[in-house]
């Protein structure tokens, strides 16, 4: 296998930057063409340095430009294949031409390639991941087990039965499957695993490294497809070649200074779905100098946070106006908080709300049809929650 997905990953500063402007050039025009798009004007970029000075387009805004023109916010879309659904709810499009989502870079990176069997752990239904790692998956030539979650006996005796080289899925859901065929007394025969939509924390990583399983992580959202990975030196996140990444002051569009930390702000350069300034509401800082590994595109520092408090756990989102929502849904209920947290390797969630004459089982519907996920209810006494502001708190540590 090919130290290099393609040529790109090695190209000058100066043959990428050019590349990136004449894409983001013809991604504006389409933008500027659409009478309900973006709102920005033909020929308002001339130079990378003059993206600056178009608006940030957030998450909040998408969810109403949608909610007025649905389901794509009057966004130019094409060579559509798939609509899915985020919490939010928020709507993207998903394509099948050739490495839609650009995951076949990171896969290549984890060494995945032709004759690997990949087992797909990410979701299918209604959100984009599942198929955003079997469209990478394709592109590097690997067949896929598409397993999804949960059902972990079943999980294990898949893996077995079809000879699963590889693992893709959050970090944590791995450990899952290995305990769980440990404990049925089955071998599998994984050795490399893709992960996101969680952080992978060192001491996990080097559970796998002992079991003899390269483990990587990658840096994507339904919206934009891969924005960064890990290469085999570990050091640091690579920017995808088909995204131009901001790192500004949260709340703003402007950049911070280098190798400060601020918000990840992603311009895609995917003509089928131009999303411009796109504000990921996630923490980062540029490192400096390139990779050891050889490529030679920026790189980040990883996930180091939230700019706001949506909280992504167990491999989901989790927003401020999801716990408005558990508050609306039942009626006793005065205020709530999400605590995210550890159990073991895994991520944890607690749902604290402050109600009188109400069990924790009666609530836990409401978690699930609220938040989309299952979770430890606390019903403590009105008035006891903090008075911070705080709806979601992050109680875990990332050292």
């Amino acid at each position: 296998m090919s130290t290099y997905f393609d040529d790109l990953e090695t190209r000058s500063a100066d043959a990428r930057e050019a590349a990136q402007l004449a894409a983001l050039k013809a991604n504006i025009e389409r933008v500027a063409a659409a009478p309900e798009a973006c709102r920005i004007a033909a020929g308002s970029v001339q130079s990378l340095s003059d993206l600056q000075k178009l608006p940030v387009l957030r998450k909040s805004d998408l969810a109403q430009w949608q909610s007025d023109s649905p389901p794509f916010g009057g966004i130019p879309v094409s060579n559509l294949a798939h609509v899915f659904q985020s919490p939010g709810p928020i709507y993207e499009p998903g394509g099948i031409t050739h490495d839609w989502w650009r995951m076949g870079r990171f896969l290549h990176a984890v060494g995945i390639g032709a004759g690997d069997v990949v087992q797909n752990c990410f979701g299918y239904h209604l959100t984009p991941a599942g198929m955003i790692f079997e469209s990478g998956a394709r592109a590097v030539g690997a067949t896929v087990l598409p397993a999804g979650t949960g059902q972990t006996e079943l999980q294990v005796q898949a893996a077995q039965a079809v000879g699963s080289t590889a693992y893709a899925g959050t970090p944590d859901y791995l450990k899952v499957i290995l305990d769980k065929a440990a404990e049925m007394g089955v071998a599998l025969t994984i050795t490399k695993a893709a992960v996101g939509g969680g952080a992978l924390f060192p001491a996990l990583r080097q559970e796998y490294a002992d079991r003899g399983i390269t483990c990587l992580q990658c840096y994507a959202t339904a919206d934009l497809g891969n924005i960064a990975y890990e290469s085999p030196a570990i050091e640091g996140m690579i920017l995808d070649e088909k995204v131009i990444v901001e790192i500004v002051t949260p709340g703003t569009g402007n950049p911070v200074a280098p190798g400060e930390v601020g918000e990840v702000v992603v311009t895609a350069l995917n003509p089928d779905y131009p999303l411009i300034r796109f504000a990921t509401g996630d923490l980062s800082a540029v490192m400096p100098g390139e990779s050891p590994c050889g490529r030679t595109n920026t790189r980040i520092k990883g996930w180091m946070g939230r700019a706001d408090q949506t909280t992504k756990i167990k491999g989901m989102f989790v927003r401020p106006e999801q716990v408005a929502a558990l508050v609306a849904h039942h009626d006793a209920i005065v205020k709530a908080r999400v605590i995210a947290s550890r159990d073991g390797a895994q991520d944890a969630m607690t749902v604290q709300v402050e109600a009188t004459g109400v069990a924790p089982e009666a609530v836990a519907q409401s978690v699930v049809a609220t938040l989309k996920m299952k979770g430890t209810v606390e019903v403590v006494a009105p008035g006891s929650l903090p008075k911070d502001g705080l709806v979601i708190e992050d109680q875990r540590s990332y050292d």
